[in-house]
C-alpha cells in the first residue's frame, strides 16, 4: 500500500504555464511530475470567451520515496519515532535501509522475525507496481550483521564439540547431532 501524492488541478493560460506552476507548487521539476491535460484551453476571438488550460499533476515517487511512506506509514500505526536512512547500492537492484530510534527492539522482534516480516512487506509494497524489481534490506543496530555473526560462531562451536566434522545446516534442524 505505497502512497502517492493525489493529483493537484492547475489552470493557468496555457498547459506550459499550467506545467511551469505545477512544478513550483510541487517544488520539484519537470522529470519528476507526471500530468494529464484536461483542458488545452483556447485564445478566443481578441480575448472574448478565452479558457484557461486546465491539467492534473501529481509528483512522481521514486523508490526511495515509496520506501520511506510506507515504512513511515506502518512506524505511525505502530506510534514509534525512527529515523529511516535509504542507500542504494551501486550496480545492483538492491536498496539498503536502516533504521534508527528508541525502542528499536520491537522492530527487531524475537530472532529477527518482526524485521524480516517488515523487509518483506515493504519489498511487496514497493515492487507492487514497480516496472523493475527492487530488493529492499532492512536492519537496525546492526542486528542483521550480529545474528550472522553468532550464527557463524553457534557453527564453529558444534563443528569442534562434532570432531571438526563439518554438517549441513539441515542437520541441526532434523537433531541428527
Amino acid at each position: 500500500m505505497v502512497m502517492k501524492m493525489d493529483y493537484i488541478e492547475i489552470s493557468a493560460k496555457t498547459v506550459d504555464d499550467a506545467i511551469t506552476e505545477a512544478i513550483i507548487k510541487l517544488g520539484t521539476t519537470h522529470d519528476k511530475i507526471e500530468y494529464e491535460v484536461i483542458e488545452k484551453g483556447s485564445a478566443g476571438f481578441l480575448g472574448i470567451n478565452r479558457k484557461d488550460a486546465v491539467i492534473r499533476a501529481r509528483k512522481k515517487n521514486d523508490t526511495n520515496d515509496n520506501i520511506r511512506d510506507f515504512l513511515e506509514s506502518v512506524f505511525k500505526a505502530m506510534g514509534l519515532t525512527v529515523t529511516i536512512q535509504i542507500e542504494k547500492e551501486e550496480d545492483s537492484n538492491v536498496v539498503n535501509v536502516n533504521l534508527k530510534g528508541d525502542d528499536m527492539g520491537v522492530l527487531i522482534g524475537k530472532r529477527g522475525q518482526t524485521l524480516d516480516a517488515l523487509q518483506y512487506l515493504t519489498n511487496l509494497a514497493v515492487n507492487k507496481n514497480s516496472e523493475e524489481y527492487v530488493k529492499v534490506k532492512i536492519d537496525t543496530e546492526d542486528y542483521r550483521k550480529r545474528r550472522r555473526e553468532t550464527l557463524e560462531n553457534l557453527a564453529k562451536r558444534n563443528r569442534v564439540q562434532n570432531g571438526g566434522v563439518i554438517r549441513h545446516p539441515h542437520s541441526f534442524i532434523k537433531g541428527d547431532l
